[in-house]
């Protein structure tokens, strides 16, 4: 898994609450190497409390005096940036980025930076990042607070590389094409049985079960199950008949 090796580097923060939540973010994703650029209060108690169970990843945060420092061990550094500007490197959406991520995460160590709550990353700060990402949004209103600006981006990361995917569900065998006609035959003499279906004058009701059965794809669980009711109705009328 890649994600040990991205590094959420947050520089010139000015509000350490931003700080506490930023990994708090970061632990809902599973990342946990933190970086702080010269912030402006740092320790600080409104930190640890909007950390909350992200308390661990603030605590070994590293707390550096340049952004040079911070990335000085990084293959790829990403800036984000709300703002469009005139950069020779053209800006991507964050979730075209993370492939790329988390490629270069598998070879060493990947940066994910972010600017000042108020002005952002500098241009001589995104010019020392090889991407620059952006998150989409309103256009009405683009500003997006500093720490769910990096719950999304440590969103995206994960889910491009699959580092908390639900463990695939056991297969169930599929019907086959036996076990469905025996459940449309079954079906079909039950439906007589009970004066539901006229023989004599069928119309297109099989029919409309067959598209209803095809649709969902019958698994030979289900066959049985639905079998098994069939079963049950017939037994059922059949007391009902000799009473």
């Amino acid at each position: 898994m890649s994600l040990p090796s991205i590094a959420v580097v947050l520089s010139r923060t000015s509000h350490p609450g931003n700080i506490g939540a930023a990994a708090r973010a970061m632990k809902t994703m599973g990342l946990s190497d933190l970086r702080l650029v010269a912030p402006r209060r740092f320790p600080d108690p409104e930190a640890v409390a909007l950390a909350a169970g992200g308390a661990d990843v603030l605590d070994s945060a590293r707390v550096v005096a340049s952004l040079e420092e911070a990335l000085v061990d990084r293959v790829l550094s990403v800036g984000f940036t709300a703002r469009g500007r005139g950069l020779s490197l053209p800006a991507a959406t964050v979730r075209e980025c993370a492939p790329e991520i988390v490629a270069a995460a598998a070879e060493g160590g990947v940066a994910l930076v972010f600017g000042n709550e108020t002005s952002g990353l500098s241009n001589d700060e995104l010019g020392r990042c090889q991407r620059v990402a952006t998150i989409p949004s309103s256009a009405a209103y683009p500003s997006l607070n500093l720490a769910a600006a990096v719950q999304v981006a440590c969103y995206e990361v994960a889910l491009a590389s699959e580092a908390h995917a639900p463990a695939a569900a056991r297969a169930h065998p599929p019907a086959t094409g036996k076990d469905v006609e025996s459940l449309f035959a079954h079906l079909e003499s039950s439906m007589i049985a009970s004066g539901y279906l006229d023989p004599k004058r069928p119309g297109k009701l099989m029919e409309r079960f067959r598209r209803l059965f095809g649709r969902a794809r019958l698994e030979r669980a289900e066959v049985k199950a639905l079998r098994g009711m069939l079963d049950a109705f017939e037994k059922k009328m059949g007391r009902a008949r000799r009473r």
